[in-house]
């Protein structure tokens, strides 16, 4: 159907070039952000709305009967209202050579309104843009993403010129000039490192679960975010040229790899016109009775076929919506229903993307409580992850801290300060030996840092009092939603991780997974998700971050985990749970294969109707007013049988938006989430 065409014709014939921030629109794609006035589409949903107006009164009027006429009056304007946009697409697509079911619905508007059918006439356009509506995509994804991409490097950077630093706009950046990062800020070029220290969050580019620490010698990538330290960086790559370059260009390349969806009506409806015009050819050469030519396109009007698609949407819709799952593109939720294969990325998808901890492992006479109290308040001051997830477990726990002195920080080694009159020192066991701790405190440690473990030493006065373990837990519900997505038939599950390998293989472990690959760039997931394609699986890839994006827009469907994900993937993916509840998963698949029997089910109740009424007209057994009555009844079966799907996964909990994902971040975590391993006290 092709009404789509009529109301958004206007936004879509737009090309435009904005500079250095030039966006390539694709076919169907709209301009937002040029600035033009796009006005054709709120004047052609205002025209919808009044002409449902319009024929809602006449009704209201006939009922009242509030005078002879007036109700017709508003029904030819309301009729005229609705169908005109349909007319006049049906026109247009036959002097272009197409045929489809937009020509049989003008027919029948204007069958209705010939023979003084107004509201029936205004009801059936209606229906028939309504659908339209529901089911026209706009096309903003790619765009979207890129513009998001662009928001996260730096517009500014500060480039050094001698022992001078001046502020200078990121284009103007080129490749060996010296620039300036101090914490908290994002990476303005690609870089390596002249002087300096810090850790840094790299999650978006490369996965990583934990900030990695930087010094002189290594690479920095734009995008990502220094989290503490002052560090000169020269730059190696700039502009478009940047890792962040390329994984903008790898989004704009999978998406133009992305087959068109064809629409269901359409797929079910190319012989439908035509053939509804011999029969009400041969009616009129057998019978010379234009009543039954009326009657038999009346009841042929396909509103039971053009409502079977849209209702069964807009009911999976709210019930998704319900779930806190995001569908953009409603074409999508009968794609799920093919999906064979799940890819998924770790960090923050599987795991939660922030670090807590783990294990306190207190070594003597000092107890857990000592342990996490000395630890945490001698951090109190720092903006390290592991700083916060001291401070975390020590506000669950309950642990008052005192305020330290003396506090100094150094970026990538650890904390200096004094906590009740002693000198505590926290971080990595290098930095325990540099300030004279000799002891041989290694020994207790049974972790290894090579699978995902972040490990802090705290000493007292020059001896080591215990060790902090943290790691990026996985999510409480990931083993049951991967062994449900199982059951509801994908045959292959995969994590994909631009983390280490232990680090993978441990999560992949801990959730029942088997199939699981490390260290991968965005353009190893994106080939990853290729490979399995050309194996004939329709694949789903499920992530959250900027490194995730390629992959999401390669895959057949692309699912970003939206309440932690970055803009970037919920851009480039189609769907996103907003909750972040990997349990949304096998209950999408289930409400997408609903979805679809829904919607066969409904084109046999249009089939039944139309050609009953078909045979009933044509032997003058039902006149119009009858053979309205019918596919009126035909399109209320079908919208009642739609509305089914509401209560689907009614077993889950209902999305309650900011207010609950605000109380999941700062509340303690419920009795069912992994708590902190208390190691005993050496005997």
């Amino acid at each position: 159907m092709n009404v789509s065409s009529l109301l958004s014709r206007e936004e879509t014939k737009h090309d435009h070039d904005h500079g250095h921030d030039r966006h390539h629109h694709k076919d169907g794609e709209s301009c937002s952000s040029c600035g033009h006035d796009h006005s054709h589409t709120p004047i052609r949903l205002k025209q919808t709305l009044a002409g449902l107006l319009f024929t809602i009164n006449s009704f209201i009027v006939e009922w009242m009967e509030l005078g002879p006429g007036v109700a017709e009056v508003s029904g030819m304007i309301g009729a005229i209202l609705l169908g005109f946009p349909i007319v006049m697409t049906a026109i247009k697509d036959l002097r272009m050579g197409r045929l489809s079911t937009t020509e049989l619905v003008g027919l029948a508007v204007l069958a209705s309104f010939a023979s003084g059918h107004y509201q029936e006439a205004g009801v059936v356009a209606f229906f028939m843009l309504m659908g339209e509506i529901i089911e026209t995509r706009t096309a903003e994804g790619a765009r979207a993403s890129i513009e998001s991409l662009i928001k996260l490097t730096p517009t500014k950077a500060r480039r050094l010129k001698g022992n001078q630093e001046e502020e200078v706009a990121v284009s103007a950046l080129s490749i060996g000039d010296v620039i300036r990062i101090r914490p908290g800020d994002n990476v303005a070029a690609d870089g390596v490192i002249l002087s300096g220290q810090g850790s840094f969050n790299q999650a978006n580019i490369t996965g990583e679960s934990l900030p990695v620490d930087k010094k002189p010698g290594d690479d920095v990538f734009a995008g990502t975010q220094n989290l503490t330290g002052v560090l000169e960086v020269k730059v190696s790559r700039a502009g478009t040229d940047t890792t962040l370059g390329r994984v903008r260009d790898l989004i704009l390349a999978a998406e133009k790899t992305k087959l068109p969806m064809m629409k269901i009506v359409d797929q079910y409806m190319g012989f439908y016109t035509p053939l509804v015009l011999v029969i009400g050819a041969l009616v009129w050469a057998f019978t010379q009775d234009l009543n039954r030519v009326i009657a038999v396109f009346i009841v042929a009007c396909p509103c039971a076929f053009i409502l079977a698609t849209p209702t069964a949407m807009v009911a999976a819709l709210s019930a998704a919506a319900r779930l806190g799952i995001l569908i953009k593109n409603v074409a999508d939720i009968e794609l799920a229903a093919r999906i064979n294969a799940f890819i998924f990325d770790k960090t923050g998808t599987l795991t939660t993307g922030k670090l807590a901890v783990s294990r306190l492992a207190p070594i003597g006479d000092t107890t857990p409580a000592d342990l996490l109290r000395i630890a945490a308040s001698a951090e109190k001051y720092s903006n390290h992850p592991t700083a916060k997830a001291l401070a975390q477990l020590a506000e669950e726990a309950g642990v008052p801290l005192p305020e330290p002195k003396d506090f100094a920080e150094t970026a990538g080694r650890g904390i200096k300060a004094t906590v009740d009159g002693a000198t505590i020192l926290v971080g990595r066991a290098a930095w325990l030996k540099d300030n004279n701790v000799t002891e041989d405190f290694l020994k207790s440690v049974d972790l290894n840092e090579t699978e995902g473990w972040s490990l802090i030493f705290v000493a007292r006065n020059g001896q080591c009092i215990g060790w902090v373990g943290l790691q990026d837990q996985t999510r409480a519900e990931a083993r049951e939603s991967l062994a449900d997505l199982t059951h509801t038939g994908v045959r292959r599950i995969a994590i994909v991780s631009g983390d280490r390998q232990p680090v993978a293989i441990r999560v992949a472990k801990e959730i029942g997974c088997e199939e699981v690959v490390g260290d991968c760039l965005p353009q190893n997931k994106v080939e990853f998700v290729r490979k399995m394609k050309a194996k004939g699986y329709r694949v789903a890839v499920v992530g959250d971050g900027v490194n995730d994006a390629p992959a999401l827009a390669a895959g057949d469907l692309g699912i970003a985990m939206g309440a932690a994900g970055s803009e970037v993937a919920i851009h480039s993916a189609t769907i996103a749970l907003m909750n972040n509840d990997l349990r949304r998963l096998p209950v999408l698949v289930r409400l997408s294969r609903q979805t679809r029997s829904v919607i066969n089910q409904n084109f046999l109740l249009g089939v039944i109707f139309v050609i009953g009424g078909l045979v009933l007209a044509a032997m003058n057994y039902i006149n119009p007013i009858v053979a309205a009555i019918m596919h009126v009844a035909g399109s209320l079966l079908v919208v009642f049988n739609s509305a089914r799907l509401v209560r689907h996964g009614e077993e889950l909990e209902p999305f309650q938006g900011n207010a609950r994902a605000a109380s999941t971040d700062h509340n303690p975590p419920s009795s069912s989430e992994p708590r902190p391993q208390l190691s005993p006290k050496p005997a």
